[in-house]
């Protein structure tokens, strides 16, 4: 954490996620993500398809 506040940004949207509504998170990548569609889309860019 940069800062404290009261939400982080989408890695991929850019949309602010409300803390209290955080919940897809990639350890690995250290990224927040607004939706699962999001998460797996930022999953195929860093990994590729299986």
């Amino acid at each position: 954490m940069l800062k404290p506040g009261e939400y982080v940004v989408c890695a991929v949207s850019g949309r602010p996620i409300p803390l209290d509504r955080l919940t897809y998170w990639s350890v690995e990548l250290q990224e927040a993500y607004a939706s699962a569609g999001l998460m797996t889309r930022r999953w195929v860019e860093t990994h590729g398809r299986a």
